[in-house]
């Protein structure tokens, strides 16, 4: 349904007839950490989460799972071969 209460005419999971279903029946404002993520709309009362409505609470345990602006590291890991088992596998091909 289309948001009522802080973000006026967006689309929220969380609102129904009744009115937000979220706690307190609105929605917080983003972090610092927030700042940058293209997941974040400026309304008339701030700026907001368009995924979830509590972003403080996906920071608390480290970073934000959809977070735009954070590059995610891949670590490559090189696995060490033993050179006495690689050159016996090698003469079992031959």
């Amino acid at each position: 349904m289309i948001c009522q209460t802080i973000k006026e005419g967006t689309e929220c999971s969380l609102m129904s007839k009744g009115g937000c279903k979220y706690i307190d029946g609105a929605c917080k404002p983003i972090v610092a950490n927030c700042e940058g993520c293209n997941k974040v709309v400026t309304v008339a009362a701030g700026n907001y989460c368009m995924v979830y409505p509590e972003p403080a609470g996906k920071w608390a345990y480290g970073i934000c799972s959809l977070a735009s602006h954070i590059k995610k590291e891949v670590k490559e890991t090189v696995q060490k071969i033993n050179p006495l088992k690689a050159s016996k596998r090698a003469n079992k091909k031959k």
